[in-house]
């Protein structure tokens, strides 16, 4: 015969693990995480922040670095599983088959919320009067008629195409040149060595706004969006994905940044170390990024995520 006490002894301990967290392990079809990356130094940081998580979560994480189009048709085709790399409304033309077909999906809340990118010239170009996106056509000859994009496919270098196609501001006869972004920043960066005249694709996050004097061109008529390019970056995975490996998903959802974090993370990448190590040091210096990142994340097998990390010494924090 259970006596009072007994009763109250058991039904406590059934409510406190009616309360407890649940861990169930992941589908074995999610263990392998496929990510497509672009050759944006932003997007490199923030997917290698992804792969040592993921890592450290008990995954395989595989990066496979293409252009945009090859990742929207790679997460269409299941080649692919998540880009973390989606600048809206920079990709919004590469992106938009996609979304119309249901072939990918974008999550609700963007990783990064305070991105820009626009056109841009060194400051000693600006004071000399080319402020404005209608005052390019006016220095053609000084800009020996270039805009300088990044690699070829880009939705910025759409848009800038189809100025020029259109004489929108007057940029008929312009060319564009597509060299990538380390192509387009050594070229800018040998222009204002020698102080000479050049308009090419600026954004931020990115240190080229903390290493280069360089001013961002106003009046745009929202050509590269509203708030003369005020952007987004979200991530973009497979439609069913949330559904299919749901812890996954949820770090997805968890993993957002600043421009500012972002840019302190892409300096020591510009200098060539290695970005899973720059992602590394960050989680050491930053323990309450770990937690914020990991809440409600499990390993692949269940456990714990944030004590799993810790444990496996990957950050020691």
């Amino acid at each position: 015969m259970k006596t009072p006490f007994k009763r109250c002894f058991l039904a406590c301990c059934a409510s406190a693990l009616l309360s407890a967290p649940t861990w169930a392990a992941e589908p074995a079809a999610c263990k392998t995480v496929r990510m497509g990356v672009v050759n944006w130094t932003d997007v490199i940081a923030t997917s290698a922040m992804a792969d040592v998580l993921l890592g450290g979560l008990g995954y395989d994480s595989k990066q496979t670095s293409a252009v945009q189009q090859i990742i929207f048709a790679g997460i269409r085709d299941r080649r692919l599983d998540i880009f973390l790399g989606y600048w809206k409304p920079a990709m919004d033309q590469n992106i938009a088959p996609f979304l119309a077909a249901g072939q990918v999906r974008v999550m609700a809340q963007p990783s990064l919320a305070d991105a820009q990118a626009t056109l841009a010239v060194p400051d000693y170009v600006a004071q000399a009067g080319l402020k404005t996106f209608a005052d390019i056509a006016r220095f053609k000859e000084q800009l020996g008629g270039k805009i300088y994009g990044i690699e070829p496919g880009s939705g910025a270098n759409t848009t800038i195409k189809t100025m020029i196609d259109t004489d929108h501001f007057g940029l008929k006869g312009f060319k564009l040149i597509e060299s990538g972004e380390a192509g387009m920043l050594a070229a800018v960066q040998r222009a204002i060595n020698r102080k000479e005249f050049v308009v090419f694709v600026g954004w931020t996050p990115h240190p080229m706004n903390i290493n280069l004097p360089i001013t961002y061109l106003t009046g745009s008529e929202d050509v590269y969006g509203p708030n003369e390019g005020a952007a987004t970056v979200s991530t973009v995975t497979a439609p069913d994905y949330a559904e299919r490996c749901p812890n996954v998903d949820r770090l997805l959802k968890n993993l957002s940044f600043t421009a500012a974090q972002e840019s302190q993370l892409m300096v020591p990448i510009m200098q060539r170390q290695s970005p899973q190590e720059v992602a590394r040091q960050w989680l050491r210096e930053h323990p309450e990024d770990l937690q914020r990142w990991l809440a409600g994340v499990t390993t692949f097998d269940g456990r714990d995520g944030v004590a799993a990390v810790k444990a496996l010494s990957l950050i020691h924090i």
